[in-house]
This record gives C-alpha cells, structure tokens and sequence, in this order.
C-alpha cells in the first residue's frame, strides 16, 4: 500500500461555557480546536503550521437567506484562520452548507491525500450563534470580534453542492426549515408503520432519552444531562411544540458555541512527524450522494435511499459487514433521521451497540454543519480505547438529502484507500422514479402527509403534501383554524381526504372534508 495510506492522527473539541460579552470570535473558537487537535497527535503548533491543505466547514449564518450582516466573521475563513496559524496550505477551501460536511471533507481530503496531492490536512469547523444570538438580541458589542474577523479578504474556494435546500415553491408553503420539514417526514413513518400518535410519541422519546443518557457522560456536551422519555415526550412551558409531533427536546439546539477539528496526514507523514502509531485511526470506507435533491420529489417521506447506498458502499469498501461494526453515530438532528437511518443500514433502535459516541444534536449540540466533526473526534478517542474495533458514522445535509457516510478503525487496513468517484452513485439515485408535481392543484385530494408548525402562543399554520386524484403531488397549507390545527396533533392525518385550490398568492389551500 506505500506511504500514501490516509490516517488520522489527532482530533480536538471545545466547548465555551462562559459570558456571552467574552466569548470567542468564530476564528478564535476554529484555532482551539486546530491546537487541540495538534496536542492530541502531539505535533505541536509547528507541525500545524506545516499543513498543507485546509477544509473549514461552512458557518450557518452562511447558509442563503440568512442575516450574515448583523454577526461579524471573516469572509474567508480559511484564509484567517490560517494566517492565525501561522500556515500556508496550498489548497484551502470553505463548505457550502450541510450536516454531511465534516464527513464530507474528510473523505475527500484522505482521497487527496492516497493520490498524493497532500500531505497533511486539517478540517475544522465551529458553531457560534450561542453567543452571537445574545450579544446581538442584548445590545452587546462586537467590537473583540471585529478585530479578529477581517472581512475584506479574497473570496474563498468553495466545495459542495450549493444549491438551494428548497424550491420557491415549497418555500411558500412552509417547507423552508428543518423544523418544519422532519416533522413531514416523522408523520409519514408513523402512518406507515400504523402506530398511534401516543404510542410514537413514546418510541421517539425513548429513543432520545438513551440518547440523551450518552451526552450526559460527554465532557464537551452542549446539554450533558440525562432525560426521561417522559420528560422529552410531555409538552409543557419549557418543552413547548415546535413542529408536530416535535416538542423542543427533539429538536437539534442550533445555538450553541462549539468547534472541533481532525488532523488527517499519509502515514509517511505522521512518521515524519513522529506521531505515535497508537494515535492513528483509519478511514476504511467512505460514500457521498444525495437524495432526489427537493423533498417533493422524494419516492416517499420514510426512506432515503441515500441513507442506504452510502452505508452499503462504506461497507463494502471498508471490507466489512455490520456485524464488524462496533461502534455508531447516526445522525440526530430529529428522531426520524435516527429512525430511516437506522431502517436503511439494517440497525434496530435498540441496538446493544448504541447508535450514538456524542449523544446527538439535541443534546450533545454542534449543530449547523459540524455536529460530524464532533462525533468523528470522540469516535476516534472510544477506537483508540478499544484497538482493531469498528465505528460507522453518517452525516446528513439539508432535509434528508445529502449523506456522507465514513467506516473507522484503528486496525490499518489491508487494501489500498481507493474511494469511488461519487458520481456514479449518484447517477444511481437520481435515475429513481418519482411523483409528477403539480403546483396549482384543485379538486378532491388526500393528504400524504402533514405537520402543525407553532409558535409560543400556539400552532398557527398546517402544512400539507397531498396527493390529487391523478396521483399528483402537492405542497399545500390548511385553513388557520385553531379547532382543525389541534385536531391535527390528537387524530391521525395521513390519508384524510379534502379538496385542494390554489389561492391568489400562490399559497395552495387544503381543506380536510
């Protein structure tokens, strides 16, 4: 296999606790995580200098739409960073968004690293609303931050796919968050599987709660407490519904400030660099793709096949079954992202194994797009623990739509690191079948799906994806009517008939019968 095997050979994270008027500025909170990476493989601040290629993931308040002007950062973060690093990489790129990012960046750059086109990569990544939010909401200055986050740098080099989550027609008609897009997707599950609105309730909750029991053993969790299923199931003033059947404890906490970071080099070079072999960790097999690119062209809203081709391809390239695996982090921004990735890989939720190393977005935090990072550094820390085991991991972007996928372990691998060109699985996903849509229906329809969106006051708008008489799908809203919205969360919706019309603001209206 020569030299030009890919290893990783340090992670770090950090999690800042203090006074929202001192936190770090998004830069500063990227270079604790480098260092710390770079003490983890004991290469020190000069071996970090050295690095050759850098992959910063993308920042959510990047993300389109969002209101990047009031919270001050570098536009260009590689270059910032790597200034304050004291580095010059020749290849430095920034993430478009998406929770796949860090898994993303690190199949790609151990996939540079194998074809010697680098030696020595960092990707990094942070999360810093936690602080920004309340700076900003209290009329705390920015004035530290300003200082250390210049915004009159060359534009950087992009890697990802940038399109929009959405169309502008599913954005009329609320589905443009995640919070109100999973929950479509949770509804869906239940109706399919046939099982009462209580009685999910209760899976999900449990399902979480065990969750939530991992974070509260992690050192570097947003939330490391341990919660019942009762407590995350039971709506009340501080676990208010968000987006039926959501309550706040379900959903990944977005405000949090977090970073981590890996340190990926050949092997050649983490002997050059006199890093301990009982530090290395591989990447054994890895996979991108994405699914049919807009939720309304999805085959359905309870499988990804995505999800299950980037698990089969890790695996097969890893050379392994998931029998071999023995460690797991699926991701967890919502439970039904646990439950379809679980489904798709062939894992029971209760599975002895676990299916989290962080205790997922909820609870563990890191949310945005570098909650991967985070697991693949206390994915390394746990193999380092347990010599020779497995630890698969999945990250997922925009709604269910794309995922990365990466097989690790400390045991070197007995074949070349030779990752697939991601293109030709996702030639294969895209050639699937879907629905014909259609964005001004009328007439008799039924609902395929639905979620109450809330605000503190209350549930204020019902979203629906329909399905009209020819079979065509349909993005609509109900009448905001408090009795029918409440009626919605207590009786289940999936395949309640209605009629469909287009209104004259381009808003569909359905109107259960």
């Amino acid at each position: 296999m020569g030299d030009r095997t890919p290893v990783l050979i340090g992670a770090g994270q950090f999690t800042y606790r203090g006074e929202p008027a001192t936190s770090p500025s998004p830069t500063a909170l990227l270079k604790i995580a480098a260092e710390r990476a770079a003490a983890d493989a004991g290469i020190g601040a000069a071996g970090l200098a050295a690095m050759d290629a850098l992959a910063v993931v993308g920042f959510t308040i990047d993300a389109p739409g969002s209101r990047r002007g009031m919270i001050p950062h570098a536009n260009n973060p590689p270059l910032n960073l790597a200034r304050r690093l004291g580095a010059s990489p020749r290849w430095s790129v920034y993430s478009e968004m998406g929770g796949n990012t860090p898994q993303y960046l690190i199949n790609t750059l151990a996939e540079r690293i194998a074809k010697g086109e680098t030696d020595l990569a960092l990707a990094v990544g942070c999360e810093f609303l936690g602080s920004a939010m309340k700076r900003a909401t209290r009329g705390l200055s920015f004035d530290d931050w300003k200082a250390d986050e210049p915004e009159d740098l060359p534009e950087p080099q992009r890697i990802g796919d940038p399109r929009p989550g959405v169309t502008p027609y599913e954005a009329r008609h609320g589905l443009d968050r995640p919070i109100n897009i999973y929950p479509l997707f949770e509804n869906a599950l239940r109706a399919r599987d046939k099982r009462s609105i209580p009685d999910h309730q209760r899976r999900m909750a449990e399902l979480f709660s065990r969750f939530s029991q991992v974070a509260a053993t992690n050192p570097e969790a947003w939330f490391p407490v341990a919660r019942t299923a009762e407590e995350i199931a039971t709506v009340s003033e501080k676990n208010r519904m968000i987006g039926f059947p959501y309550p706040k404890l379900m959903n990944a906490i977005m405000d949090v400030d977090q970073s981590a970071a890996v340190l990926i080099a050949s092997e050649a070079k983490a002997r050059e660099l006199g890093v301990p072999e009982d530090r290395w960790v591989y990447l054994h097999g890895c996979a991108d793709a994405a699914d049919l690119w807009h939720p309304l062209d999805r085959q359905d809203f309870h499988s990804s096949p995505a999800m299950r081709r980037t698990g089969q391809k890790a695996l097969e390239m890893a050379g392994i079954g998931l029998d071999r695996i023995d460690l797991i982090d699926l991701y967890s921004c919502f439970p039904v992202a646990v439950e379809i990735g679980a489904e798709e890989l062939g894992l029971a939720l209760d599975d002895p194994r676990g299916l989290t190393v962080t205790g997922g977005l909820p609870y563990a935090g890191g949310p945005g797009n570098n909650y991967v990072m985070h697991s693949v550094a206390a994915m390394a820390a746990r193999l380092r623990e347990r010599p020779g085991a497995y630890g698969l991991i999945t990250g997922n972007g925009w709604y269910l739509t794309k995922q990365s996928t990466g097989v690790y372990s400390t045991r070197r691998p007995d074949r070349p690191f030779e990752r697939e060109d991601p293109a030709i699985l996702q030639r294969e996903i895209d050639s699937l079948p879907h629905p014909e849509i259609i964005e001004r229906p009328e007439g008799r329809a039924v609902i395929e799906t639905y979620t109450v969106v809330h605000k503190r006051e209350g549930p204020f708008l019902g979203v629906i994806v329909g399905r009209d008489e020819a079979g065509r799908r349909f993005a609509a809203n109900t009448p905001s009517d408090e009795a029918l919205l409440s009626a919605m969360e207590t009786s289940e919706q999936v395949g309640r008939p209605g009629t469909v019309r287009p209104g004259p603001d381009g808003i569909n209206i359905f109107t259960p019968d």
